[in-house]
């Protein structure tokens, strides 16, 4: 595919899940009827950001896959011939949870998912007290268009996700998040915070000479314990291209639904300019399989 027409879903979301989905799924219809092909929706964008609190009643929110969830996304897909990269929390078991992105063709099939491998355990991010860290590792997964390198908020910190899906074959990279500020930190750090969520992800597009998509959160979030001022989403979502070249770039406070053009076809004349893969001293990076050499 040379052009593709990608949608990005940027949304405040309440504590009423059904309210949350019916309103995903009327953007989508719009995204499609702009001619989206595909379709990318927040992380954990059919509840409230659960991860402020440790609360065992809350593992009550996962689904199992495939469920009449996943049906309803299946259903939306085949509906509106898009891919749908959507965000659960998957009830593997009793007791055993994972971050999840699952992929919808435009078919409505399971194309395939992905956990979330990265797992933070942050004030107001508790994510390691619900999800297991993946163990699908780092494939891209297969649509009718292209091949997805979907990762999952946290993982867009770490290049070696981002590479290793690269090298796996991945054309574009996509990130489902949910990240935003607390309310005790200052104006200041508060812009470096986003300035440096935006800088990574531009350098993996660049590192890999690939597009990349990161469709976050946006709104206000309190924080059912009272302990900490809650979060607000900061927004921003992106789309930029192989050069690290914003595309589109959405606001920080506003909900939004846009149609992006990604060249597809760019990343061919981008990596033979900038050869990373070509020169990558694979011989010499055993280093990276260790957690500190000093």
């Amino acid at each position: 595919m040379e052009q593709l027409k990608a949608g990005i879903i940027q949304q405040t979301n309440t504590g009423n899940i059904s309210d949350n989905r019916a309103r995903l799924a009327s953007k989508i219809r719009l995204l499609a009827a702009d001619g989206a092909q595909l379709i990318i929706l927040q992380e954990l964008h059919d509840s409230l950001y659960f991860c402020q609190t440790e609360n065992t009643d809350l593992c009550s929110l996962a689904i199992e896959i495939p469920s009449d969830v996943t049906g309803f996304y299946s259903a939306l897909a085949l509906e509106t011939k898009s891919v749908l990269v959507t965000s659960m929390f998957e009830r593997r078991a009793p007791g055993l949870y994972h971050n999840t992105a699952v992929v919808f063709d435009s078919d409505g099939r399971i194309a395939g998912k992905y956990r979330k491998m990265h797992i933070p355990d942050d004030p107001a991010y508790y994510e390691k007290f619900y999800f297991t860290p993946g163990d699908l590792g780092f494939e891209p997964i297969d649509t009718s268009v292209g091949r997805l390198g979907v990762l999952v908020c946290w993982d867009q910190w770490f290049p070696e996700a981002a590479r290793l899906m690269a090298l796996n074959g991945a054309e574009i990279l996509i990130y489902p998040t949910a990240i935003g500020w607390e309310s005790s930190d200052s104006a200041d750090e508060k812009e470096r915070q986003r300035d440096a969520w935006t800088t990574v992800q531009r350098g993996h597009a660049i590192a890999n000479g690939l597009p990349l998509i990161a469709a976050n959160r946006v709104g206000h979030e309190a924080d059912p314990s009272g302990v900490t001022g809650g979060i607000t989403f900061w927004g921003s979502s992106m789309a930029v291209g192989p050069q690290g070249e914003f595309i589109w770039r959405a606001s920080s406070d506003k909900e939004e639904a846009v149609v992006v053009d990604i060249d597809m076809k760019r990343s061919e004349w981008v990596r033979r300019w900038w050869p990373f893969l070509r020169d990558r001293r694979i011989d010499s990076y055993s280093g990276l399989l260790s957690r500190y050499l000093k």
